[in-house]
C-alpha cells in the first residue's frame, strides 16, 4: 500500500489508473479505524479494481474544540489494519494542502435544507464542513465510486446531494450500520463510555427497534412514538437530542407521499454523543 501527502502526486497515481481501464474505489475517514471503516473498504473492493482511503482528520466540522484536540489518532494501527484487507492507496493530506488559505478564508460548500435539520440543528455549521472536506477529498482523488456507512443517515443523504447538484461523475454507495453484538452502532467514539455506559448504550437502538415494531403494527403516531421513546431514554440515563420518524428520501415529515421511513435519534451519555438510525 502505498501511502501520499501530496495532491499531485495522488492524481499522478489515479489518473494512471484510469488510463489503464482501472475502476477507483473510495473511502474517506478519520482514523482510528473499526469493523465498521474496514466493510466500507471491503465493499469498495468488490466494486472497483483499486481502492484509494483516506485520513484527515476535518477541523471543519467539529463544533467544539476540544473535540476536535481529543478525537483519537492511530494512524499505526490504522495503516496496518488497511494493509491487510488490501488497500491499494492511503491519501494523507496535510491540513495546509488541502485548506492553504486557512480555515477562514476558505470556500465552503453548502448543501441548503438538508444540512439544517437534526444533526444540522444540533451542530450547526458541521455539514458545511463535511461537505467542503468532502467535495475538496472528490476533487483530489477523482474516484468512480465513493462508499458511505448509513451510520451517518443524514451525511449520506446530503453527500448523495452534492454529488448530484454538482454534476460529479461518482457513485455513491450507502453500507448498512455495522454494529457490536449488542446492537452498539460502531463508532470511534464508543471509546469514551464508561463501562457502565456502555451497558446502557444499545438501548439507544433498541429504542429504535421497539418504535419500527409500532409502526409496522400500524401505529402512525409520530408524535406520540417520538415522545415516548425520549421519555424513555431519559428513564435509562441518556439526554436526548431528538427522536425522528422522517421520510427516509429527504428526511422531511412524513406525507401521503412517503415511500420509506427511517428512525432517527441522537443522544448523550455521559460526556459521549451517540447517534443511530433504522430504516422502516
Amino acid at each position: 500500500m502505498q501511502v501520499i501527502s501530496a495532491i499531485d502526486e495522488l492524481r499522478r497515481r489515479t489518473r494512471a489508473w484510469r488510463e489503464a481501464g482501472l475502476r477507483t474505489g473510495f473511502v474517506p475517514t478519520m482514523g482510528n479505524l473499526h469493523a465498521g471503516h474496514l466493510a466500507l473498504l471491503e465493499e469498495a473492493a468488490r466494486h472497483c479494481d483499486r481502492v484509494v482511503a483516506s485520513i484527515f482528520v476535518n477541523p471543519l466540522q467539529f463544533d467544539q474544540a476540544s473535540d476536535l484536540v481529543a478525537y483519537p489518532r492511530t494512524p499505526e494501527a490504522d495503516i496496518a489494519q488497511m494493509e491487510s484487507i488490501g488497500v491499494d492507496l492511503l491519501f494523507n493530506p496535510e491540513e495546509s494542502s488541502l485548506y492553504p488559505h486557512g480555515r477562514e478564508a476558505l470556500t465552503r460548500v453548502e448543501v441548503a435544507g438538508l444540512s439544517d435539520i437534526l444533526e444540522g440543528a444540533a451542530r450547526p455549521g458541521h455539514f458545511v464542513g463535511v461537505a467542503t472536506v468532502v467535495t475538496k477529498l472528490f476533487n483530489c482523488v477523482q474516484p468512480d465510486l465513493a462508499v458511505f456507512g448509513e451510520k451517518d443517515f443524514q451525511q449520506l443523504l446530503i453527500i448523495r446531494r452534492l454529488v448530484a447538484d454538482l454534476n460529479m461523475p461518482i457513485a455513491i454507495m450507502g453500507l448498512p450500520t455495522v454494529r457490536e453484538a449488542d446492537g452498539l452502532a460502531m463508532s470511534s467514539r464508543n471509546q469514551r463510555l464508561s463501562r457502565d455506559e456502555r451497558e446502557i448504550a444499545p438501548q439507544l437502538y433498541r429504542q429504535l427497534q421497539d418504535i419500527r415494531g409500532l409502526l409496522l403494527n400500524g401505529n402512525s403516531d409520530y408524535a406520540a412514538l417520538e415522545q415516548a421513546a425520549t421519555e424513555r431514554l431519559q428513564q435509562l440515563g441518556f439526554e436526548p437530542e431528538y427522536v425522528a420518524i422522517r421520510d427516509a428520501d429527504s428526511l422531511s415529515d412524513i406525507s401521503n407521499a412517503t415511500q420509506s421511513r427511517v428512525i432517527l435519534a441522537a443522544a448523550r451519555l455521559g460526556h459521549t454523543r451517540l447517534i443511530d438510525n433504522l430504516r422502516v
